[in-house]
């Protein structure tokens, strides 16, 4: 068994539970009441299972969407800001065994550079998770720009969640299965991440970190393709390097999720094996699962321990 961090693994703040209604109420009534008391859980079958594993410490962040979602500005910054408290009072019953990552209300970027700040000098958090668009504005808009350039001076990451799309594609009309977790989030945040490296984020902020979960949403096994494409439908766009280089120097992904050998040993030779991370995507995916899957991977010890925990500890500064 070998020491792990995970990075993508969540919790409910007390009184956020009707945000996540629009996908728990696709769960049958004994899952949902099963998942509710996971994600409230701190003290007992999250660290039972975490030590039984081999998983040293978890960086928790609200579970999705958060405040993403929140129509009115001044009430999402009041949301980040009592998730965060709420999260650091955790972390201080627990700090050996939990760490966290910072909820952002991205509605006002001023705001998420204030609360980001805040969170990492009194509770030093490792950066932030955001989940996915706010209410459907993305990223690349220069309107960011302010939080980007915090991220890159505190040299911390931002975790970039999977959420709906703001509006659904036509072609998953009838097929709701395709909509969520199976297929159109990691569709979504998958073109959100390309969103941000093809508007030119990573050339204005070199040293920006951000980390994809689910063995990058598919976009390491499509680097190659990435850039034959760009080359010939660029429209008119220019980077400063080729679309593939971003990866693994600003792209980062964790294995949250997908417990597949093939497609680890892929995602480390198209990222290299320096910039690919375990996760667990606890409560929604299983610890003992997850962490059998790393421990028997077919890796080198040395790959597997970076694997495992010294890339995040490195990233995050643990």
């Amino acid at each position: 068994m070998h020491r792990k961090i995970a990075l993508e693994e969540h919790f409910m703040t007390p009184g956020f539970e009707a945000m996540s209604a629009s996908f728990t109420s696709l769960m049958d009534q004994a899952a949902q009441d099963r998942l509710a008391a996971q994600l409230a859980d701190f003290d007992d079958e999250r660290i039972r299972r975490m030590e039984r594993a081999g998983i040293e410490r978890m960086i928790l962040s609200q579970t999705a969407p958060g405040v993403q979602g929140e129509k009115d500005t001044g009430r999402a910054i009041e949301m980040a800001r009592i998730a965060n408290d709420f999260l650091a009072s955790q972390i201080a019953r627990h700090p050996d065994q939990f760490s966290g990552f910072a909820a952002l209300a991205m509605q006002s970027p001023q705001a998420a550079v204030d609360e980001l700040e805040r969170t990492v000098s009194q509770f030093g958090f490792c950066g932030a998770m955001v989940n996915g668009h706010t209410l459907g504005q993305y990223y690349d808009d220069r309107a960011f720009d302010v939080v980007w350039e915090r991220l890159q001076a505190l040299d911390l990451p931002l975790y970039l969640h999977p959420i709906s799309a703001f509006v659904q594609p036509e072609v998953f009309r009838g097929h709701p299965e395709l909509q969520g977790a199976i297929w159109g989030w990691g569709v979504e945040t998958g073109s959100h991440a390309l969103r941000m490296l093809f508007g030119g984020v990573f050339d204005r902020f070199p040293r920006l970190k951000v980390i994809l979960g689910h063995m990058g949403e598919g976009l390491p096994f499509m680097r190659w393709r990435f850039d034959s494409r760009f080359a010939v439908y660029s429209h008119g766009i220019t980077l400063e390097r080729k679309p593939s280089e971003y990866f693994g120097s600003n792209i980062f992904i964790t294995t949250s999720g997908v417990c597949s050998n093939a497609t680890l040993m892929a995602a480390i030779g198209e990222m290299g094996e320096d910039a690919v991370m375990f996760s667990v995507d606890y409560p929604y995916e299983s610890i003992d699962l997850a962490c059998d899957f790393i421990d028997q991977a077919p890796l080198e010890d040395a790959v597997r321990q970076k694997v495992c925990a010294d890339n995040a500890r490195r990233l995050m500064k643990l």
